[in-house]
C-alpha cells in the first residue's frame, strides 16, 4: 500500500515538475519577447497596422510651341469617411446637417445619406465612399461640409488623392505626346514624348505618407507629421505647332476615310530647325474607325517605292555617272533585267534622265544604276551610306524603325538588287527617315536631325534647351542640289503629280506607290495592296516646310496611285498652312524678297480679299475645309454634322460681314 502511495506521489511529483520547467519556458519566452526581440514584433505588428504608402508625384505638362497645353496630370479625389471616428455627440449633432449638404451634392433624399452612414457606422464601416472621383473644386467644397470640416480625427474624413493623364486635344496627337498603358501583367509602359522624356523630367519626385490598415485590405490616411510631399515633373515644351497639326490630322483622316485604307501618316517639319511641326498616325480599328493605335511614321519600315528615286539619281549626279539631259532607253513600258521583268505604267521611249524621274519611270531609273553601278555596286551603296540612309536617326521618341539597304555579301543581295533598289524595292525606310532627307534638300543639302522637344521648364526657368542638330553638314553639291530641285518642281508641273498643282502656291516633291504584302504573287494579283506615298515641301523656291504623307493599303476600288491618294493630302496640308500661318511675315523675316514668291501670295491675298465679302460656294468641300475657309473670312460658322457639305445657310454671291453667322449642313 505504501509503495503504491510512493509511487502516485512520485508521479504526481514529475507532473508538477513538469508544468513547472513549462511555466518557466513561458515566462522566460514572455521576457524574451518583450525585452529581447521586442522591438522587432513591434515594428512588425506596426507594418501590418501602419505602413508608409506612396504619394504619386503629378506628372509635369506636356505644350505646344506657342504654350497650349497637351497633356496635364489632374488631380481626382475619392472622399470616405471612417463611419466610426467621431464622438455620439459629434456624430448626432452633424449627422443631419451632412446628410443634407450631401443631398444638395448629390441629389439625392437627405434621408438617403442619413440611412447610409448612419448603418455604417452601426456595422463600425471605418471607410464608406461618399464621392468617388472628384475635381478639386469639388473636393475642397465637400471637405468643408458639417462634421468633415472638424477633419481626420474628430470627423472621420478621409481623402484619397490620384492622379488622371488629361490630353486636352482629344486623339489629336495622343500617341506622339504619350499615354500610359498598362498590359495584362500590370507593366506600365508609355509611348511618345511621355515615354521618352518621362524619366528624366517628366516623372518627378513620389512622396510618403503613413496609413492605417482598417480591415479588408483597405488603408486610411492617419496624421502624419513626417509626411513627405511629393516634388511635380518638369514641363516638356514640344516643337509641335496645333494649328498645323490639327490640319495634318483631318487632312489624312479625310483621305483615309475616302479610301478605306488601313492606316497611314502624315509628317510636316520646319526646314530650318528640323522641328517636327505636326505628326498623325492613324489606324483603322474593327468598328472602321481611325485612331492613334501605333507611331508608324517612327516606327513602321517599309520600302519606300517610287520615293527613293530621288535619291537614286541623286547619287548617279553626284557621281557624275549621268547628267540630267543622258538619254535613257525605257522602251515601251516592260524590260527585261536578269530574267526579271520591270514595268512602268505605259510606255515613255527614249526620255532623258531628268523627265525619267518626273514621270516616275522604273525602268529608266533602273536602267541608270544597271547600266553604271552593275559592276561596282559599292560604289552605289557607300553613297547611300555616306548620306547615312542605312542608319537611324536617333531621334527621340522610342521605338525607332531600322532602315534596311542591302549591300554585296547579303543574303537579300543579287543581280537584280540594284534594279530594284533604284525604284525603292528590295530596302526599307521608315517615313521620317524617308522625310529627312527630302528636307535636306529643301534645306540647301544641309541634313538636320528630327526633333520633338524645344525644351523643358520649370515654371518659367529653363532647365535645358534643345536645339537644332546636323546630321550632314552637306549631302551634295550645289550644282546636283539645283538639278533635283528643279525636277521636283517639275513633277508637280507636268509629271506624276501635275493634278496637285495650284496657281496659288507652289509645291515641290516626288510621288510614290509600292506593292505590299507581295511574297505570294498569286495571291497577292487576287487583293492587291500598295502604301502610297508623297514626300517634299513647300513653297517650291523658299521652302519652309517638308511634309510626307503615307497611307497603307488603299482600296484599289477607289484608287491607290501616290498621286491620288496620298497626293492630296500634302497639297490639303500645304494650302491650309498657306491660308491659315502667318508665311508672309516669317519669309519677310528672313528676308527673302524674290519677285516669283512674293507674286506668288500676292496672287493667294488678292483671291483672299475677294471671298472676304462675297460668300463662296463650299457645298461638296469637307466640313473641315469650309470651317477653315470661312473662318479664315472672319466669320462664325456653325456646324450640323460632319462629312461633306450639303447646304449652306448664306447663298453663293451674297455679301457677307465680319461674325456673321453660317449654318452648314452635311
Amino acid at each position: 500500500m505504501a509503495t503504491t502511495e510512493t509511487n502516485i506521489l512520485n508521479r504526481l511529483y514529475f507532473i508538477a515538475g513538469c508544468m513547472f520547467v513549462f511555466a518557466l519556458a513561458v515566462v522566460f519566452k514572455l521576457c524574451s519577447i518583450q525585452f529581447i526581440q521586442g522591438d522587432d514584433y513591434r515594428a512588425l505588428a506596426e507594418e501590418r497596422t501602419v505602413k508608409n504608402h506612396e504619394i504619386p508625384a503629378n506628372r509635369g505638362n506636356v505644350y505646344s510651341a506657342d504654350g497650349s497645353l497637351l497633356a496635364t496630370s489632374i488631380p481626382k479625389y475619392d472622399i470616405r469617411i471612417d463611419a466610426v471616428q467621431p464622438k455620439d455627440v459629434i456624430f448626432n449633432k452633424y449627422i443631419t446637417a451632412l446628410s443634407d449638404s450631401l443631398s444638395n451634392y448629390s441629389g439625392k433624399p437627405i434621408s438617403y445619406h442619413q440611412n447610409a452612414i448612419s448603418k455604417a457606422r452601426s456595422n463600425k464601416n471605418r471607410y464608406f465612399l461618399l464621392a468617388r472621383n472628384i475635381s478639386y473644386s469639388d473636393y475642397i467644397r465637400l471637405r468643408n461640409f458639417p462634421m468633415l470640416n472638424l477633419g481626420a480625427i474628430k470627423g472621420g474624413l478621409i481623402v484619397e488623392q490620384t492622379t488622371r493623364r488629361e490630353h486636352p486635344m482629344g486623339g489629336i496627337a495622343e500617341r506622339t505626346i504619350g499615354y500610359e498603358r498598362i498590359d495584362e501583367k500590370g507593366n506600365i509602359t508609355r509611348p511618345g514624348i511621355d515615354g521618352a522624356f518621362g524619366e528624366k523630367y517628366l516623372r518627378g519626385e513620389n512622396g510618403s505618407r503613413l496609413k492605417q490598415k482598417i480591415g479588408n485590405g483597405q488603408w486610411k490616411p492617419i496624421v502624419d507629421y513626417n509626411q513627405v510631399e511629393p516634388k511635380d515633373g518638369y514641363d516638356v515644351y514640344t516643337t509641335i505647332d496645333v494649328n498645323i497639326q490639327d490640319i495634318a490630322h483631318h487632312s489624312l483622316l479625310g483621305q483615309l476615310e475616302k479610301y478605306e485604307a488601313d492606316h497611314g501618316c502624315a509628317v510636316v517639319m520646319d526646314v530650318k530647325t528640323g522641328e517636327i511641326k505636326a505628326i498623325s498616325n492613324l489606324g483603322r480599328n474593327k468598328d472602321g474607325k481611325y485612331y492613334e493605335r501605333l507611331n508608324y511614321a517612327v516606327g513602321e519600315s517599309h520600302e519606300p517605292g517610287s520615293t527613293f528615286k530621288v535619291m537614286a539619281l541623286m547619287a548617279a549626279l553626284e557621281d557624275k555617272v549621268i547628267d540630267t539631259s543622258t538619254i535613257v532607253d525605257t522602251k515601251n513600258g516592260s524590260k527585261r533585267f536578269y530574267g526579271r521583268t520591270i514595268s512602268d505604267s505605259r510606255g515613255y521611249g527614249k526620255i532623258s534622265a531628268a523627265r525619267a524621274l518626273e514621270v516616275s519611270s522604273n525602268i529608266g531609273l533602273a536602267t541608270i544604276l544597271d547600266d553604271h553601278y552593275s559592276k561596282q555596286p559599292k560604289k552605289f551603296i557607300n553613297r547611300i551610306k555616306n548620306w547615312h540612309l542605312n542608319e537611324t536617326l536617333g531621334v527621340s521618341i522610342i521605338g525607332e524603325g531600322k532602315p534596311v539597304i542591302p549591300e554585296p555579301g547579303d543574303a537579300i543581295w543579287s543581280k537584280n538588287a540594284l534594279p530594284s533598289m533604284a525604284y525603292g524595292y528590295n530596302m526599307q525606310m521608315t517615313p521620317l527617315q524617308t522625310l529627312t532627307f527630302y528636307n535636306a534638300i529643301a534645306n540647301n543639302g544641309e541634313m538636320v536631325k528630327p526633333r520633338f522637344i524645344k525644351a523643358v521648364k520649370e515654371f518659367d526657368r529653363e532647365i535645358e534647351v534643345f536645339d537644332k542638330e546636323l546630321l550632314h553638314q552637306k549631302i551634295c553639291s550645289d550644282k546636283t542640289l539645283a538639278e533635283i530641285r528643279e525636277i521636283l518642281k517639275n513633277v508637280i508641273l507636268r509629271g506624276t503629280g501635275k493634278r496637285m498643282y495650284s496657281e496659288n502656291f507652289s509645291m515641290a516633291g516626288k510621288t510614290g506607290t509600292a506593292r505590299t504584302d507581295y511574297n505570294n504573287y498569286e495571291e497577292w494579283r487576287k487583293d492587291r495592296k500598295y502604301i502610297s506615298s508623297f514626300a517634299g515641301y513647300f513653297p517650291a523656291d523658299h521652302p519652309k516646310y517638308s511634309c510626307i504623307v503615307v497611307i497603307h493599303k488603299p482600296s484599289t476600288k477607289v484608287g491607290y496611285y501616290g498621286a491620288d491618294v496620298s497626293g492630296p493630302v500634302f497639297k490639303r496640308i500645304a494650302q491650309k498652312i498657306y491660308t491659315e500661318t502667318p508665311l508672309i511675315d516669317e519669309i519677310e523675316t528672313l528676308e527673302v524678297v524674290n519677285t516669283n514668291v512674293e507674286q506668288e501670295f500676292e496672287s493667294y491675298y488678292e483671291i483672299a480679299q475677294t471671298y472676304k465679302t462675297i460668300m463662296p460656294s463650299v457645298v461638296g468641300l469637307p466640313a473641315m475645309d469650309a470651317l477653315a475657309l470661312l473662318e479664315n473670312m472672319g466669320l462664325k460658322v456653325k456646324l450640323s454634322g460632319a462629312g461633306i457639305v450639303k447646304s449652306q445657310s448664306v447663298e453663293k454671291g451674297n455679301k457677307v460681314k465680319p461674325n456673321q453667322i453660317i449654318v452648314l449642313g452635311t
